[in-house]
């Protein structure tokens, strides 16, 4: 096979990926559609890593006035024959461009010096202005104040306006804003604790440059997630919102699946498409199907690599699973049994609010979809009006987000078993109570969530959970026994005073619980898994053979073997 380009993995700005000639989708009529459209201010969202970032970048590279022209990055482009109504505004515009997305700090102090810098970066860029004949010296001397980080707060909050008024000075045009990632402060503060301080931040700094701003061309905006209860925008009447669920512009975030069939067939794998498929493919993009772009980007340089497996989960580990988090540790009984239908591939209806506010985690549980929608946890399938509200039915996208709620699932019941103690079944167990740790099993049922097709593995993975951490005892999974593997054993680590054995059996029907459980203490006798133990000396080894159907188990003991030194 003939050399083929480099994959841009990680590459966001649009010069580099051409110069360097990275293969890369052409999405420049992104351009000719923010020309058509005319809006003041648009604001764009999208999950995360779906381009928004390489998007911003080639809006910049098109429309910036700069010294040496980039009107080269577009030869052959599609935006280049779309006409001359747009190719009249390639590097026309003074342009001011900022990312929001590194300001995740601790605390407000620490978030708030980390945007001074943000600006501070941007005046620099625009170093030329400190001698621009347009401007006078006591304009000169406040764009060197922020340029240094010497201004006061309110000159900080005004910042991008100033900038905007020194740039029309100097290039006699209006000026183009780009804000890419505006929401991560906002999220970040939310979990950090210190919300309504960055709210107001923001808010006064969107009112400067985006509302009172008489220097602005256009201006366009990028985040997850649409802010507006908490009044941000306020009164910007001309900000034209395009969300996931808006068909307009929906082609260019993402991958369609005619550009992932490209993208497979230039580097000669087009017979991984049904496993790029199952793995990437599934989001809905107003009516466009869409692949993620960040887990195709990173798919295609590992087999490229000539890795024979290339498919895991991407783009889980590019950002914080803040939201996902706080729906299961937060999660009623409603709540839960939502997951399970999610997660057995089932669809859920809820009712989804565009204008979306963090503060309302706090209040109402059923925000959450709305959250998990715009973020890309869910996919919309259906929409209905209801009593003039959206109400959405969703499914989970593909299968590398099943894997984030089925690994999160498993975390948040740890750190909830962590927190409630579950020596009882221990106990309960030494005490050789069958009905009591029958009890105690089933009460962590009810508040667990399970898969509706109750694979063994789940089970196995939950009274793993359950006995993990018990002071003094150590829990072994599948070990190698003899005759085979016991699912699970419990062994008192310095003592050898006692060791429990389980075998786990999986019941198709509520009548098959005590069946089941007869076969698994016959398997862990006939296998002589507890033999292994009386011969390393622990002096008391205790069979349990556990059976589960849906949420609920059956517990019956074996025969207890003692060790005796004669």
């Amino acid at each position: 096979m003939p050399d083929r380009k480099a994959v841009p993995v990680g590459v966001e700005d649009f010069k580099t990926l051409v110069d360097k000639d990275y293969f890369f989708i052409d999405k420049t009529l992104l351009i000719k559609a923010i020309i058509d459209e005319g809006v003041i201010a648009s604001l764009i969202t999208r999950p995360r890593r779906f381009g928004k970032t390489l998007n911003m970048s080639m809006i910049q590279r098109y429309f910036e006035k700069t010294e040496e022209s980039n009107s080269y990055l577009f030869d052959g482009l599609k935006i280049s024959s779309a006409g001359e109504k747009y190719l009249k505004h390639q590097g026309q515009y003074p342009v001011i461009t900022i990312s929001l997305k590194d300001m995740k700090q601790a605390n407000y102090e620490l978030a708030c010096a980390k945007y001074k810098r943000i600006v501070s970066n941007e005046f620099k860029r625009h170093d030329y202005l400190k001698d621009s004949p347009y401007l006078d010296e006591e304009e000169k001397e406040e764009f060197a104040l922020i340029k240094s980080r010497k201004e006061d707060d309110e000159s900080l909050i005004s910042a991008l306006q100033f900038l905007s008024f020194c740039l029309k000075k100097h290039f006699q045009k209006n000026v183009i804003v780009l804000i890419d990632e505006y929401d991560v402060p906002l999220e970040n503060a939310y979990f950090k604790g210190f919300y309504e301080k960055m709210v107001d931040l923001i808010r006064s700094v969107f009112e400067t440059v985006l509302k009172t701003n008489p220097f602005l061309e256009f201006a366009v905006l990028t985040g997850c997630l649409r802010i507006s209860k908490e009044s941000i925008f306020t009164g910007l009447n001309n900000l034209e919102v395009y969300p996931v669920t808006d068909h307009r512009l929906s082609e260019y975030y993402g991958f369609t699946r005619t550009e992932v069939e490209s993208i497979a067939e230039y580097y000669n794998l087009t017979d991984r498409l049904d496993e790029m498929k199952t793995w990437y493919d599934g989001y809905l993009f107003g009516k466009t199907e869409i692949y993620n772009s960040w887990s195709i980007v990173k798919y295609i340089s590992s087999a490229k690599s000539g890795n024979d497996i290339s498919c895991r989960s991407y783009w889980i580990n590019t950002s914080s699973n803040s939201i996902i988090h706080q729906l299961v540790e937060q999660s009623d009984e409603n709540t839960r049994q939502k997951i399970e239908d999610l997660i057995s591939g089932g669809s859920i209806k809820a009712v989804i609010n565009e204008n979306s506010v963090y503060s309302d985690l706090d209040v109402n549980n059923d925000s959450i979809w709305s959250f998990l929608l715009f973020t890309g946890y869910l996919k919309q399938v259906n929409t209905e009006f209801i009593n003039n509200r959206i109400v959405s039915e969703m499914v989970i996208p593909n299968l590398e987000v099943l894997t984030v709620y089925e690994d999160t699932i498993q975390n948040w019941f740890k750190n909830l078993v962590e927190r409630d103690g579950t020596e009882a079944i221990l106990k309960a167990m030494l005490e050789e109570k069958p009905e009591e740790v029958e009890k105690e099993i089933n009460r962590w049922l009810q508040k667990s969530i399970s898969y509706h097709d109750t694979l063994e593995n789940f089970y196995h993975g939950f009274l793993v959970g359950l006995l993990e951490g018990i002071k003094g005892y150590e829990v072994k999974s599948n070990r190698e026994n003899r005759d085979g593997r016991t699912d699970i054993t419990v062994c008192e680590r310095y003592n050898r005073k006692a060791a429990i054995v389980i075998e786990i059996k999986p019941a198709d029907t509520f009548k098959q619980l005590m069946s089941q459980c007869d076969n698994a203490v016959k398997q862990i006798r006939d296998n002589k898994y507890a033999e292994q133990f009386t011969d390393d000396c622990y002096q008391k080894v205790i069979s349990c053979g556990i059976a589960f159907y849906g949420k609920t188990c059956r517990v019956k003991m074996g025969k207890t073997l003692y060790w005796s030194e004669g």
